[in-house]
């Protein structure tokens, strides 16, 4: 019999499967995401003790099984339990639309262990220092970038024109092309949203960053404010889907 797997974990979501067990989501740090069954973790006070709760960072030993797609879960030990996350709502919203925008982006069994560290750093951010539209625009680009859908800021996507070599030339972004359009191509694209050179220069400097920037950059308020109307829209055109977290988190304006 194979030994089990040990591997730090992020849980995602959970739901209840019959009388006593669970079956989660986790987002490993060296196999991407594991779907798994707990058996008994509804009545167990010892083994899944305060490690299956949403945010819940932990070191999972799992086993596969070659008759299920679901892992079997044998034991959780806490690692943080990012309980400060839930001592308001703005951050449960905000910790909510981090975990669903890396669960829908990703896809089950595939290593990223980049994305896992800018997961657990971005829920380690929320919950030391709150919310902000610095951060939550950060995180959104380099998401997209770790997972294979960074968005084209630096040229039409239709005509290859170069943003920087055109001054006071008009921008839209189209979720459906990837990207920049450039004014005369973005006729073809009636859905296409307005983009100032303003907000474009705040999202191409945010994504050309590698880490949290948030001291180094100060983004004026409006250039975010129009970036929240752009990200999450080509987000969900990538996965196929609106987001639940969404309309929660917008019951929060961010600063």
């Amino acid at each position: 019999m194979r030994c089990p797997t040990v591997t730090q974990a992020i849980v995602l979501r959970t739901w209840p499967f019959g009388e006593s067990d669970k079956i989660i989501s986790f987002f490993t740090q060296g196999h991407g995401k594991v779907m798994g069954i707990a058996k008994g973790a509804k009545r167990s006070r010892k083994r899944f003790v305060n490690t299956l709760e949403p945010f819940a960072l932990v070191s999972l030993r799992f086993q596969d099984r070659p008759s299920s797609s679901l892992a079997l879960v044998h034991a959780c030990d806490l690692i943080r339990p990012f309980k400060d996350l839930t001592a308001s709502l703005e951050k449960i919203a905000l910790a909510s639309y981090l975990v669903e925008i890396t669960d829908e982006l990703t896809r089950e069994r595939e290593e990223n262990r980049s994305l896992f560290e800018h997961l657990r750093k971005g829920l380690s951010f929320v919950e030391e220092q709150g919310s902000s539209l610095s951060f939550v625009t950060f995180f959104e680009l380099r998401l997209l970038k770790l997972s294979g859908y960074q968005p084209v800021l630096d040229r039409c996507c239709r005509c290859g024109q170069r943003q920087k070599t055109v001054p006071g030339a008009q921008w839209r972004f189209s979720p459906r092309d990837g990207g920049l359009l450039c004014l005369p191509c973005s006729t073809l694209r009636k859905e296409a949203l307005p983009l100032s050179v303003e907000t474009l220069d705040v999202l191409a400097s945010l994504q050309r960053e590698d880490d949290f920037p948030l001291v180094r950059l100060s983004p004026s308020p409006s250039a975010l404010q129009e970036a929240r109307s752009i990200l999450p829209c080509f987000i969900q055109y990538q996965i196929h889907k609106g987001l639940k977290s969404v309309t929660f988190l917008n019951m929060f304006p961010l600063a």
